[in-house]
C-alpha cells in the first residue's frame, strides 16, 4: 500500500524532517543557513511557525498554512534544496553522495484538534531534553520555546515530564 498525505487548505501539520547521515551535526552547525532557507521560501511561500526545534540531526515543526494553501511538499523541497546548495558552497565535507544531505522524505501529521495540539507542540519543545541534548527544555538555544515563555505559554522552567 502506498502512502498517501493529507492536503487541507489551511491545516496545521506537525513534521519530522531527518538528514540522510544522522551522525552530521548539519542542521545546528549551519542553522544561520537553515534559517535563511526557511525565511526565503516563507516569503514566496508564506506559512506561519506554530512550533519549531533544530536538533544536529533533524528537526520537528508545526506550520499553519494560509486558507487558501495545501502544498506544505513544495515548501519543503526548497527549503531542503535552499538549505543543500548554501553547505555546500560553503562545507564540502558533508555533504553526502550524490550531493544528498536529507532523508528522501518527511514525516507528516495533520492536527487534528486543540488537545493533538497541545500534544505536538509540547513535544517539540522537549524533543532536546528526549535526545539527551540538554536536561532543560530552557538550555536548547534551537526552539522556539523561547519566543513561548515570553508570550507567556510556557514557565521558563517548564519540562513536559
Amino acid at each position: 500500500m502506498r502512502y498517501r498525505r493529507n492536503y487541507a487548505h489551511g491545516g496545521t501539520y506537525f513534521f519530522t524532517v531527518n538528514l540522510r547521515d544522522r551522525e552530521m551535526r548539519l542542521l545546528t552547525e549551519h542553522i544561520r543557513l537553515l534559517r535563511s532557507a526557511v525565511a526565503t521560501v516563507k516569503a514566496s511561500h508564506p506559512f506561519q511557525i506554530d512550533a519549531w526545534v533544530v536538533l544536529p540531526d533533524h528537526l520537528h515543526t508545526i506550520w499553519t498554512l494560509p486558507n487558501n494553501d495545501s502544498d506544505y511538499s513544495t515548501r519543503w523541497r526548497k527549503i531542503k534544496k535552499l538549505f543543500t546548495k548554501s553547505v555546500s558552497r560553503i562545507d564540502k565535507r558533508f555533504v553526502t553522495a550524490k550531493g544528498r544531505i536529507w532523508q528522501d522524505r518527511f514525516w507528516e501529521h495533520t492536527i487534528r484538534d486543540e488537545r493533538d495540539f497541545k500534544h505536538h507542540f509540547d513535544y517539540v519543545h522537549f524533543n532536546p531534553v528526549k535526545h539527551g541534548w540538554v536536561e532543560q527544555v530552557s538550555d536548547w538555544p534551537y526552539s522556539s520555546f523561547h519566543r513561548e515563555v515570553k508570550r507567556g505559554i510556557y514557565h521558563p522552567s517548564w519540562n513536559f515530564y
